[in-house]
């Protein structure tokens, strides 16, 4: 195979034609001519102090090119927990807002079959029930009566206190929570996933128990806790005032219409 020489500052190099990117390089020390300069010349060591100056050069840059890969990679997920965060304090500031705006209607009114209902529409909208049941303590016969039912038929239309979840609750005074919250289709009237007394400091006036979630809520969140605390407070004080004034009316309308026969009694 025909080989050509080329001819180097004092170097002589043979290169294989044909061959691209194969090239053999090598010295010919006893082969130099005169006007060759030598391997230590200082032009020689100036290129090669030049090729490890720009080698050194290239590992910095490639370091600092990690190193900016990495706080960059750090800098976006430090983003996404902002995001997600952003997101949570929005949904919270969200509910807040609801909540503030139904505990306003629960006490923008003293008709009690309005309050539950408002009630009613506080556990849909706020806290994603399906089924649930509002259970209020009678003061004749001490037991939980059922006042109003969505989405489930009552088993039962009143609860002994300490009888099964919901009267264990009631007595307690402690929120419960099922395991499992999630299911397709409500849970038995007496296997609530979740019973909320409604309490006036430390007097329960009656429960809400809930035994299904809509579909798209498939657990509670720390959120929903508070708005259960939030919401037994609020909604045991509205119950409570409505039910108060509805029996004052009662009893005031009564005594008018016993005083209004009085007067029209003839005198003796």
């Amino acid at each position: 195979m025909p080989r050509r020489r080329l001819t180097l500052p004092g170097w002589y190099a043979r290169l294989q034609v044909g061959r691209p990117r194969a090239v053999w390089c090598a010295a010919y020390p006893s082969a130099q001519r005169a006007d060759d300069a030598p391997l230590s010349s200082p032009e020689a060591r100036g290129v090669f102090g030049g090729l490890r100056e720009a080698s050194a050069r290239i590992r910095e840059l490639e370091e600092r090119l990690a190193d900016m890969e990495s706080r960059f990679r750090k800098v976006e997920e430090e983003n996404k927990e902002f995001a997600d965060r952003y997101i949570e304090i929005e949904e919270q500031n969200n509910n807040l807002a609801n909540l503030y705006v139904a505990s306003y209607q629960l006490h923008s009114t003293m008709d009690y079959r309005e309050v539950v209902r408002i009630v009613q529409e506080i556990v849909i909208n706020l806290i994603g029930a399906e089924a649930f049941h509002i259970l209020i303590l009678s003061e004749k016969t001490g037991a939980l009566e059922v006042e109003a039912s969505e989405g489930q038929q009552p088993a039962q239309a009143a609860v002994a206190l300490g009888e099964g979840l919901i009267g264990g609750a009631a007595q307690s005074g402690e929120n419960y929570y099922a395991d499992q919250v999630a299911h397709e289709e409500p849970t038995p009237f007496e296997r609530p996933i979740a019973v909320i007394p409604l309490k006036i400091k430390d007097s329960v006036i009656g429960v809400i128990s809930i035994n299904k979630l809509l579909v798209q809520k498939t657990s509670f969140t720390a959120m929903d806790y508070e708005l259960f605390t939030l919401l037994a407070g609020h909604a045991a004080t509205a119950i409570f005032s409505a039910k108060l004034y509805s029996t004052s009316a009662r009893k005031l309308t009564t005594l008018q219409g016993f005083l209004d026969m009085l007067k029209t009694q003839p005198a003796r």
